[in-house]
């Protein structure tokens, strides 16, 4: 992976037009207020491609997400990665039983109009793909009907505000924002309006994945293992 460190920003054409920021201070507030270490400096912040998030997702063990033409860090961790395994097989089960489409981790990208991201979980749908079938396209421009994002603590408040707003921009219906440290999960219908539930409460795909439901505590399952040793 390229290497990540402090953000050089050229003076280019793009940045005295105003079309990027002009600042390294600027830049980061607008990717959501995110550390410069999660910044990949090749290319250039601002001008990253496509091709350049493909290549370095495919080289490297650090996965990156493009956001204004910037190759962005994704912020994981191992406990965040079990819960996340944990979520997507419940949602597999029940997603593969009655065949309603697909479910995918976080090296599973889309994208959403100026963005692609990498959920941690998502649910797309078969009505989403073309002929309800699974594109031949890596990073297919299609929005999940549900994303879900579990928090790191690498994770900027700013940096979710921003990714909602994706979201939901391009069409999802349903996120959950899981929180490992209080063990609860934020449901939002849209970028702004949750309701917060407990390992004790049900949760359900609602409108997203109608017919699932599931206690939250079957997300956390596999954390008392760990944290038993």
């Amino acid at each position: 992976m390229p290497k990540m460190s402090t953000v050089q920003v050229s003076d280019t054409n793009a940045y005295e037009h105003g079309t990027v920021p002009s600042t390294l201070e600027h830049h980061l507030q607008q990717l959501g207020d995110i550390p410069a270490n999660r910044v990949s400096q090749q290319p250039t912040p601002g001008t990253a491609t496509l091709e350049d998030l493909i290549r370095v997702n495919a080289t490297s063990r650090h996965l990156c997400e493009l956001v204004d033409g910037t190759l962005v860090e994704k912020a994981m961790g191992y406990k965040q990665s079990v819960v996340a395994v944990a979520i997507s097989s419940i949602l597999r089960l029940f997603v593969s039983k009655n065949q309603l489409g697909f479910i995918s981790g976080a090296d599973g990208f889309f994208r959403l109009h100026s963005t692609t991201r990498g959920p941690d979980v998502a649910f797309v749908h078969r009505d989403r793909f073309p002929h309800g079938k699974l594109p031949n396209d890596s990073y297919p421009a299609i929005a999940p009907n549900l994303v879900v994002e579990v928090l790191s603590e690498g994770n900027t408040r700013g940096e979710m505000n921003r990714k909602r707003l994706e979201y939901f921009h391009a069409g999802v219906q349903l996120v959950w924002i899981v929180d490992l440290a209080n063990r609860t999960v934020a449901i939002y219908r849209s970028s702004s309006s949750y309701r917060l539930v407990g390992e004790e409460d049900l949760i359900n795909g609602e409108d997203a994945l109608p017919g699932f439901e599931c206690k939250v505590q079957e997300f956390f399952v596999d954390l008392d293992q760990i944290e038993a040793q």
